[in-house]
């Protein structure tokens, strides 16, 4: 059993498990997406007292606090229990891509010139992981959502909001991809 859960699975059955939980989401009439669960945190933290955004019913979202720890759990468990260790398997092409820009083939899942202790100790690796996740923070609650909640939870629910903020998700990722990445690096 062991050996079927780490080896790598067909993307379509993990597409056909993403479905079947958007058909269950929408049948009892909720949504999905992670960056909501910061705003349930702070809601049952009791920030709603003071601010008006964080003033709701946080007990409605328990089912997605528990998909969060859930998400953590298994995170966890892959790394530690369930990780063979052995280097990921990319394209040539894409580790090529990688030596141009100063960073070499992961060993691992990360890059360890970005995500390594000693990377992040460093002032740019650190202002890197700090900007980068402002502007993650920023994105999604102007967005009104992370790209899960869009892409997957959206889209399913045919939203035109939803459709755009996607949109806007990949011409982002493109931009960083080509124009910013390379001038970072």
């Amino acid at each position: 059993m062991l050996d079927i859960i780490k080896q790598t699975w067909s993307w379509w059955f993990s597409g056909a498990f993403i479905a079947g939980i958007m058909f269950l989401l929408l049948f009892f009439g909720q949504s999905f997406g992670f960056s909501s669960n910061l705003r349930t945190i702070c809601s049952a933290a009791g920030c709603g007292k003071s601010v008006k955004f964080f003033d709701f019913n946080w007990r409605s979202q328990i089912w997605n606090l528990i998909f969060l720890a859930g998400a953590i759990l298994g995170g966890f468990i892959t790394s530690q229990f369930l990780s063979t260790n052995e280097p990921i398997i990319i394209s040539y092409d894409t580790i090529a891509d990688l030596a141009k820009l100063g960073l070499s083939a992961p060993t691992s899942i990360q890059p360890p010139e970005l995500f390594s202790l000693e990377s992040v100790l460093t002032l740019k690796g650190f202002l890197i992981l700090a900007i980068g996740g402002l502007f993650v923070g920023f994105g999604s609650r102007y967005a009104g959502g992370c790209t899960s909640g869009h892409a997957i939870s959206g889209l399913s629910d045919l939203q035109l909001p939803s459709l755009l903020a996607v949109i806007g998700f990949f011409i982002g990722g493109l931009a960083m991809t080509f124009l910013i990445i390379p001038l970072i690096f």
